[in-house]
């Protein structure tokens, strides 16, 4: 099979990566270059490839078979070992994207300024690959949504070697990170250099950053939050769920904690200062106050509509919860619970209270880990709720939230580093 002669970089990312056989092994999520002078073509050494469980490699150009619109084929004989940037590469997504440059007589007015949006690179007579072509856009003018773009040989464009990358946006980069998964969009920010992640935090907006934060190790979420002024801080918080917003809190430094709660929202406050109060590794301390709560009289009809909500969990949505006034936790008395899956073989217009589930017990806030563990493995579930002494709805805890707290402390790290794969073949690496 043969490659095509031009390939550009934005198309690239997010193409799958195969072995020989046909079986994907990973997605492309970089390409590692190194520079030279600012009029020398940049020699590409290979990719950034994510492999299954979030773990980034270097997929040598040597190991690259071929390239077209829709994947990537490999020899199949790939280091497991996590990527590590040298201080000699450049990653084009992470570090020429976004840069400011300018094409001296590129337009009709003359000299053009613009941000790079894409990067193209061929395969030359030697059979390496080069970065051959750079796409520019200039600042929208008047009442263009979108500046004029252009496309310039590599060795036409100013601004390119510039060390650091400085005057580098975050806006090509955004809109790869905005189509991932939040998981995989945590990955690509953790291994970002200081400065580009620091701009790209920046200009995510708040909702978005709050879901990266929810996926990222302790470490990074309280580097991040430090970093950001305290209303931004505060701002974000309130967009994470409250457990996942009381566990990054708990980490912080009490007087800082104290600052950020203070200028939270009133109701999202008073939920996180709740879960804070609980013994930590407590059903209470990994609950989410923010279960699917209907009244006595609500229908099928209404359930369904209510777990149809993206922003719910599939945990989340498996069960609704049924309680007398208040239906905000802490809510009045617990009635049952209905599991979705006999809600939908159940008319529409049928009352939920008619379909409980009356066969389990609740937890208690004070439930240990191993509790509720055994809780969930005993009747099936994948989420339980807890109630108070007096049979008052204070949350609910699902099986991401008790995995969340099972496994080690730094697990997210050791996901994004370990090198203990198997079903996929090592080789070599970079020499």
């Amino acid at each position: 099979m043969s490659s095509p002669a031009r390939v550009y970089v934005a198309r690239l990312v997010g193409l799958p990566i195969f072995d020989p056989q046909g079986d994907q092994v990973g997605k492309v999520r970089d390409v590692v270059v190194v520079m030279r002078s600012e009029a020398s073509q940049p020699r590409v050494l290979g990719l950034v490839g994510e492999v299954f469980g979030r773990r980034r490699i270097f997929v040598p150009m040597t190991r690259v078979t071929h390239i077209d619109a829709g994947q990537v084929y490999t020899t199949g004989l790939l280091n497991m070992r996590r990527f590590e940037q040298r201080s000699t590469e450049t990653l084009v997504v992470g570090q020429i994207f976004d840069r400011q440059v300018t094409i001296p007589g590129g337009g009709a007015s003359g000299t053009v300024s613009g941000t790079i949006y894409d990067v193209a690179m061929e395969q030359g007579r030697t059979r390496d690959w080069l970065l051959s072509r750079v796409a520019v856009q200039e600042p929208a003018k008047g009442l263009r949504r979108r500046g004029q773009t252009h496309v310039a040989e590599w060795r036409d464009v100013q601004g390119l070697a510039r060390p650091g990358g400085d005057a580098q946006g975050a806006t090509a980069l955004l809109h790869a990170l905005n189509e991932m998964r939040p998981a995989d969009a945590a990955t690509m920010i953790h291994d970002l250099p200081e400065e580009r992640r620091t701009a790209v935090v920046a200009a995510l907006d708040d909702e978005r950053l709050a879901d990266v934060l929810e996926e990222m190790p302790e470490e990074d979420q309280v580097e991040i939050l430090e970093h950001l002024d305290s209303e931004r801080a505060a701002d974000v918080l309130e967009e994470m769920s409250a457990d996942d917003a009381a566990d990054l809190i708990a980490d912080l430094a009490p007087e800082t904690a104290e600052i950020l709660l203070a200028l939270m929202e009133p109701d999202e406050a008073e939920d996180v200062r709740r879960l804070m109060s609980y013994v930590e590794n407590t059903a209470g301390a990994m609950m989410t106050p923010e279960p699917v709560v209907l009244g006595t009289d609500a229908t099928v009809a209404d359930a369904l509509a209510r777990v149809r909500n993206p922003d719910l969990t599939p945990a989340l949505a498996s069960l609704v919860f049924v309680c007398r006034p208040p239906l905000e936790t802490p809510t009045g008395r617990l009635v049952g619970v209905a599991h979705i899956q006999r809600l939908l073989r159940e008319p529409p217009s049928t009352l939920v209270a008619g379909a409980l589930d009356d066969s389990m017990e609740n937890l208690r806030p004070e439930a240990t880990i191993d509790q509720v563990a055994a809780h969930l493995a005993l009747y099936n579930l994948v989420c339980a709720p807890v109630v108070d002494e007096n049979g008052h709805l204070l949350g609910a805890v699902s099986v991401d939230d008790l995995l969340d707290h099972m496994l080690p402390a730094n697990w997210r790290d050791r996901a994004l580093s370990s090198d203990d794969r198997t079903g996929i073949e090592e080789g070599v690496g970079r020499g």
